[in-house]
């Protein structure tokens, strides 16, 4: 069995030209899920897994995320999910580390 939900997020702030649109996923349990972004028409697999919760972070920077939008999840029931959006200044690209 699938599930799908869906989000509507509403406007806080005026927009500022360069922002960026912000998506975190975590999610754990066997599968893979689906993230769709419209009407930016963005969108990205995700695998879960058994036992280890994950996290994913997007930054989407596209023409569009001034406009109201939907973000949707398509995942197994199996897998467990949770879904974050924001939007903001694009943050910079940290170099490689050693780790």
């Amino acid at each position: 069995m699938t599930r799908r939900s869906s989000a509507h997020p509403g406007r806080r702030r005026p927009w500022k030209k360069g922002d960026a649109l912000i998506v975190a996923v975590r999610c754990r349990g066997k599968g893979d899920i689906d993230v769709a972004l419209r009407p930016v028409r963005v969108s990205f697999p995700l695998e879960c897994r058994a036992g280890e919760a994950g996290t994913a972070y997007h930054q989407v920077a596209v023409l569009g995320v001034d406009r109201s939008g939907v973000v949707s999840v398509e995942a197994p029931s199996a897998v467990h999910w949770s879904l974050t959006v924001g939007r903001g200044a694009p943050a910079q690209e940290e170099p490689p580390g050693d780790g």
